[in-house]
């Protein structure tokens, strides 16, 4: 296991490589900061040289990434156009984006691996013909549309929750805007749980526990829910950098500060630091999450062994 820790960090490394050098190249080759800088003004011409002298921006791409490779080692993603720190942009938003995250989360796996594993063992009945039914209709509508009727019958209509959330953004006004933001992965899980569940009850492995007589509901939870949750597993450890990345629409209708919040100002003020410091990390979200699923795969099924 330890070799294989150790051999996935360091594939890890020319992925995080790649990737940030492609949203690197893609915000600041394909863009001009300082012209951002000043707006619609055009700026002075040795007012601008000089800014690109200080932001390296007048030295080759390569040296450009690597200068801010080497301030991220050093823990420093530069300065937003406002003359705020990223880091500090990001030890505002990752905590309640992180919070919103582990909330939507938790409903992926409680009420869709739930509604997957009765629709599974009931399949072809009504219950399964009505689970996958709802499933299609919540895949269909966007999140900017369940989002704001949510927001409207359960914030404005009946005043069951607030229809906007706190700068502190506890847990419990982050419900709502977390039950919107996993509507739609939710029913990915249900379906993959149900799909996995049809299709591993009819395995070998599942008749002989039947035939040695042990419980319908160990046979359930021991033997066929470990084994299915390995698609599950992998999807939700691959959505949750989804989530914090994709949760543009959600923190906007909510008014949540968030990771979504920042990237949305950052791009929409072609905020360069700030667009490149939260891709960043969101890059190593991801990269983590998925060595941690496939961690988990060893947990799931005794068969899979890591060398």
């Amino acid at each position: 296991m330890g070799r294989y820790v150790i051999r996935r960090l360091l594939q890890m490394v020319p992925v995080f490589i790649g990737s940030t050098f492609l949203i690197f190249f893609m915000v600041y080759a394909l863009g001009d900061p300082v012209a951002a800088l000043f707006g619609d003004k055009a700026p002075d011409p040795a007012t601008a040289a000089r800014i690109r002298q200080e932001l390296y921006l007048d030295e080759p791409l390569w040296k450009q990434y690597g200068h801010y490779m080497g301030q991220i080692l050093s823990g420093n993603f530069g300065t937003a156009f406002n003359g705020q720190k990223v880091t500090e942009l990001m030890a505002d938003a990752f905590p309640v984006t992180l919070r919103l995250t582990l909330v939507a989360i938790l409903f992926e796996i409680v009420f869709g691996i739930t509604l997957g594993v009765l629709s599974g063992l009931r399949r072809g009945r009504s219950i399964d013909t009505s689970v996958l039914l709802l499933t299609l209709i919540v895949v269909s509508i966007p999140t900017f549309v369940s989002g704001y009727v949510l927001q409207y019958l359960f914030g404005v209509k009946w005043g069951i929750v607030s229809p906007s959330v706190s700068p502190e953004a506890p847990f419990d006004e982050l419900l709502l805007p977390g039950i919107v933001l996993a509507l739609t992965s939710l029913a990915y899980v249900t379906r993959l749980s149900r799909t996995s569940i049809a299709e591993n009850s009819r395995a070998d492995y599942i008749r002989t526990a039947v035939a040695k007589g042990l419980p319908r509901r160990r046979v359930v939870t021991r033997h066929l829910l470990r084994n299915s949750l390995i698609p599950v597993v992998t999807f939700i450890g691959t959505d949750i950098g989804a989530l914090m990345g994709g949760a543009i629409v959600t923190e906007r209708i909510f008014n949540i500060h968030g990771v979504g919040f920042q990237l949305y100002q950052g791009i929409l003020r072609q905020n360069s630091p700030t667009v490149v410091g939260f891709v960043t990390i969101l890059v190593i979200v991801f990269l983590v999450a998925n060595l941690l699923v496939d961690l988990l795969y060893a947990v799931l099924d005794p068969r899979i062994r890591y060398a």
